[in-house]
């Protein structure tokens, strides 16, 4: 006799529940990433403006040349504020996956072990049948010997 779980189809979507987790996990960090290397570019672009507009006040540029690189300067400034803004909501994005991440496996773990110790259980139930087969045979042995 073959052990079988009654519960199988459960302990099979908490697992099936903790992998879509670990996925949108990882799609987070993914969008995360993507973020904090979008915010690295804006700041690398800023300070590359940064140093133009230092070599244009020393080469005595127009104002208007000037004028315009500045409103660049603004604009970047925005798009950093605004990519911040993004890289943080991706953080706590990164968190909350984290949080329901640990809730499923918590949730896995816990019908995994109910299913071990219901095995245990039908593996000593299967023992002691087997004992108690093993002493009948014995008893009919001895009681046809005594005859």
């Amino acid at each position: 006799m073959r052990f079988r779980y009654v519960y199988q189809k459960v302990v099979d979507l908490k697992t099936n529940e903790k992998t879509q987790a670990e996925w949108m996990l990882s799609a987070a960090v993914g969008i995360l990433q993507s973020e904090q290397c979008s915010l690295e570019q804006l700041l690398e672009e800023r300070s590359r403006t940064h140093s133009v507009i230092q070599n244009e006040m020393e080469n005595k540029a127009s104002m208007i040349k000037l004028q315009e690189l500045q409103r660049y300067m603004d604009y970047l400034e925005d798009c950093i504020n605004r990519k911040i803004g993004d890289v943080k909501r991706a953080e706590v994005n990164v968190d909350h996956k984290k949080t329901v991440l640990s809730g499923k496996m918590l949730d896995e773990k816990v019908w995994m072990k109910a299913k071990e110790k219901a095995k245990e259980k039908f593996q000593q139930e299967m023992l002691l049948r087997e004992q108690n087969e093993l002493d009948e045979m014995a008893t009919v042995r001895f009681a046809m010997r005594a005859r």
